[in-house]
């Protein structure tokens, strides 16, 4: 047996997020490991992203909303606006997470100005959603839809973490209710935390890919996803098939 190991591409970002823009260049972040900031880089290739210059973007507040907790920022290219999706919490409540939106008030957004759309809205009449411990939020499009998902957590510290997924009315706000994509159903998804979450999103071939990570963030940590057909109703939960084992 060989042993294969890879080298990290950018040291110390946990949940690295990778937007390919028009304009040729990869737009890299992720969080940074004082949780304090919301930082990118740009570069023309990949490889290119481990040198690229760092530019802090946004930073946390003292107090109150978005002043603990800066996790998993995602930057998306949305209606012709620049958009970053983070989650954070406040250092009165630590565990209080939320996603919440920043907006770029000019083209580049490395170096123009960001502004603080406040927290996610949940669409009229949806009293569940981001009502508890909710994160890791991401955003794809199909068929002339977009859609929001995340992962939430309600019920107190060891209740389960499950994936919901709805369509965006705006990028501030939902249009449906929220659906249910997931929850943790087998072992290896229930070790030490019930988990799921991390969405990451793929399409290929006619197919829509969500990959997951599952169970506590440990030795035991690993991902699985769900699969649909592109022409199917994302938001019935017939359309989708779970991996029965993890995949890495």
């Amino acid at each position: 047996m060989t042993l294969h190991t890879n080298s990290p591409l950018v040291e110390q970002r946990a949940d690295p997020f990778v937007h390919k823009h028009s304009d040729g260049f990869y737009y890299f972040t992720g969080s940074v490991p004082t949780y304090d900031r919301i930082e990118l880089r740009k570069s023309a290739t990949l490889e290119g992203l481990k040198d690229a210059e760092t530019f802090d973007i946004w930073f946390k507040h003292d107090s109150g909303p978005m002043s603990r907790h800066i996790w998993a920022p995602e930057i998306h290219y949305l209606d012709g606006k620049w958009y970053i999706y983070f989650a954070a919490s406040e250092e009165q409540d630590i565990w209080a997470l939320r996603p919440y939106v920043l907006e770029c008030k000019g083209q580049d957004p490395l170096n123009d100005e960001w502004v603080e759309l406040g927290m996610m809205q949940a669409a009229d009449g949806d009293e569940k959603s981001f009502t508890d411990f909710s994160l890791d939020a991401t955003i794809f499009e199909n068929n002339g839809k977009r859609y929001f998902c995340w992962a939430e957590k309600t019920g107190g510290q060891f209740a389960a973490s499950n994936l919901y997924l709805a369509e965006m009315e705006s990028p501030i706000k939902l249009k449906t209710a929220q659906f249910m994509l997931t929850t943790p159903d087998y072992d290896w998804e229930r070790v030490d935390f019930w988990v799921n979450e991390g969405p990451a999103v793929l399409k290929n071939n006619g197919k829509i890919f969500i990959a997951f990570s599952a169970s506590a963030t440990g030795a035991c940590y690993c991902m699985g996803y769900m699969e649909a057909d592109e022409n199917s109703d994302l938001l019935d939960r017939n359309s989708w098939a779970k991996t029965r084992m993890p995949v890495l």
